[in-house]
């Protein structure tokens, strides 16, 4: 298993993380196992968005004795009432299921308070202004959460939470397909068929920002719905008309800027053990480009990917790298001391191109590498 820092949290977590939901309706012997399978698997950290409470007895069975094991990732303002789950933004109702949340997982804390699924501008007011983020700020300071965290779907939205300081960690759906789609306030619109009928290029540059400003500003970033819910795992389904593996879906998600880990809402060991591929996947079995290119309707051109083709370099500059910290740097609209180190820290720097076009020829989106170690150059001085 590989782990990351998730932000600037300082939490080491595994790049497979584990979406609990899976697991309703499980027996205590059955998640019992499944959680041990993880376990020995090296996954650390687990997302508990569902307020179910025989989901939350059952993990918390799984925990006693090992909680120190586990990253836990619970979700504010999720509640249970009437048999069902209920997104809720009144503020005794959702004290009350966080601390009915605590006391089902035999825990005293959560290690990220997830504040659960703002998707439109004017719910994040609401949260954000109101007495919502003053309980999860209140419960901060108490260290019943150590970090706050926020999920959406919507990048406008997003960004809003990141540039407000109060969330550490993002919970954001990252796959190829929802990519290439502008921000909406309807979570539907991200794979309606109708939005993929028309001609994409490139990933929509607010999502791209979003996923550099959370870089920069050490937001770290959970993924949900790699697989697209599972139709990028059908080439009948897939809006691409090719089928992805699993091992690609995470290959994609984890080459974004500010991604630490994914979640994976498995139902069972097996699909549990697809994710985990990953980690001792070859450089082929992970390459998503193979299933990206070719495509009348769908185009990259031009647009670096982070994908790690262009290796390896006449002279040893990682040119992935390279173009990630300059693009933090025009994200920004100027050199942050925090990527100025990064980029200083890299073996090899953007002077150092001999121009040789080797990079290019490896591309397989045609991306003007020369050009943008030049431009490197220019922006970090060397």
């Amino acid at each position: 298993m590989e782990y990351r820092k998730l932000g600037r949290t300082g939490l080491s977590v595994s790049t497979i993380g584990l979406g609990c939901e899976g697991f309703i309706g499980m027996s205590e012997k059955e998640t019992f196992r499944q959680m041990d399978f993880a376990i020995a698997q090296g996954i650390n950290f687990i997302d508990m968005y569902s307020s179910n409470p025989g989901l939350r007895t059952n993990i918390g069975k799984t925990l006693l004795g090992r909680r120190s094991q586990f990253v836990i990732q619970g979700h504010l303002c999720a509640t249970w009432e009437n048999g069902q789950y209920l997104r809720t933004r009144n503020v005794d109702k959702t004290l009350s299921a966080f601390e009915e949340q605590l006391r089902l997982l035999h825990t005293d804390y959560l290690d990220i308070g997830m504040i659960h699924y703002v998707d439109d501008e004017k719910d994040f007011f609401h949260v954000f202004d109101g007495p919502i983020i003053r309980l999860a700020l209140r419960l901060k300071q108490e260290g019943k959460i150590r970090h706050i965290g926020m999920s959406s779907h919507n990048p406008q939205v997003a960004m809003k939470a990141v540039e407000s300081g109060l969330v550490d960690v993002l919970m954001f759906s990252i796959n190829p397909c929802y990519d290439m789609q502008p921000a909406s306030e309807d979570v539907e619109d991200l794979w309606k068929d109708e939005n993929y009928e028309r001609e994409l290029h490139n990933i929509d540059p607010e999502r791209e920002l979003l996923y550099e400003l959370c870089e920069q500003k050490g937001v770290g970033i959970d993924v949900m719905k790699v697989y697209g819910g599972g139709d990028l795992l059908s080439e009948a389904n897939s809006p691409f008309g090719k089928a992805f593996t699993p091992v690609q879906c995470i290959e994609y998600a984890l080459t974004r800027p500010g991604v630490a880990s994914v979640m994976r809402g498995c139902r069972n060991c097996d699909e549990v053990r697809k994710a985990v591929d990953w980690c001792n996947a070859s450089k082929e079995e992970k390459d998503y480009t193979s299933v990206m290119q070719g495509m009348d309707r769908f185009s990259w051109k031009g647009h670096c990917m982070y994908c790690g083709h262009c290796a390896p370099c006449s002279v040893g500059i990682d040119v992935a790298s390279v173009n990630k910290y300059y693009n933090l740097t025009v994200a920004e609209g100027f050199v942050p001391e925090t990527v100025r180190e990064h980029y200083k820290a890299l073996s090899h720097h953007a002077s150092e191109c001999i121009r040789c076009g080797k990079c290019e020829k490896n591309c397989p989106f045609g991306v003007d590498i020369r050009g943008h170690m030049q431009k490197a150059e220019d922006r970090f001085g060397y």
